[in-house]
């Protein structure tokens, strides 16, 4: 696929993989309608982005703004041909037990019903284009169930199986849209330290272990996306560390969380 005059939908561009997205989209041609839910953030990604770009700031756990976002770039553009589904969210570190409902539901407004909210609002006019892509960021998160972390590999998981089954269906009508799903390991963002969490403490230990597995820049983990949405990859995984648990999840499918628990227990040790 070349990128070049594409019209590419792209949330969560205001930092980390998002803005390193819109730079590099920028470089390879790309028309971009950029979206994050916090506007000076967006502003500094535009300032560095040497192309075509409208901002739009918006919640995307919001149906309506997605409705009326979806209205505006179709009157403007005609159509669209790229949507790249990556914003999301953490909570931090947090038990099943501990966490609430209200934290589960803003997690999950945002990175799934974000997901689909933006598939579905401009899955119609993708479907019209002679090639079309869908690219949802799922995680390593979404490949196998982490210990205090149930409300977001909850979250990816269902972007997962979303995304999967869409795909399936596009090769069942036999459409020109590929369907992409990606499972980043640790990216060097601001994630973990952004993440909503009321234990100060837990919080700074969570993002200085964050900080021990996070090999990939994000300059690196949109590089991959951009590669792989060229060659119009169905699953995309970024990082030593995705290809080791994707691995170790398929070859142990129920040992995987024993060597998890351990591989983690040893991590916090040092």
């Amino acid at each position: 696929m070349n990128l070049k005059d594409k019209i590419v939908v792209l949330t969560g561009a205001g930092s980390g993989i998002g803005r390193a997205l819109a730079q590099q989209l920028a470089v390879e041609g790309a028309i971009l309608i950029l979206n994050d839910n916090k506007s000076e953030t967006l502003a500094e990604t535009i300032e560095t982005v040497n192309g075509k770009v409208t901002p739009h700031v918006f919640d995307v756990s919001k149906r309506e703004a997605w409705e009326s976002f979806a209205t505006e770039v179709i009157q403007q553009y005609g159509h669209v041909d790229v949507v790249i589904n990556n914003a999301g969210v953490a909570l931090g570190e947090i038990s099943v037990k501990e966490v609430t409902i209200e934290q589960m539901e803003w997690l999950m407004g945002i990175n799934y019903w974000g997901v689909v909210y933006g598939t579905k609002s401009f899955l119609p006019h993708l479907l019209q284009r002679p090639e079309a892509s869908v690219v949802n960021i799922s995680s390593v998160f979404g490949l196998a169930g982490i210990a205090n972390q149930a409300t977001y590999c909850s979250s990816k998981f269902a972007v997962r199986g979303f995304t999967e089954s869409l795909r399936m269906e596009m090769l069942q009508h036999k459409t020109n849209v590929c369907v992409t799903t990606v499972h980043p390991g640790g990216i060097k963002t601001n994630i973990a330290r952004d993440a909503r969490n009321n234990d100060p403490q837990s919080h700074k230990e969570m993002a200085k272990n964050f900080d021990k597995v996070a090999r990939t820049s994000p300059e690196e983990a949109a590089r991959i996306i951009i590669n792989g949405i060229k060659k119009k990859k169905h699953r995309i995984l970024i990082g030593k560390d995705a290809f080791a648990m994707d691995r170790v999840v398929r070859w142990f499918p129920v040992r995987y969380t024993r060597i998890f628990f351990n591989q983690l227990q040893k991590m916090r040790r040092k």
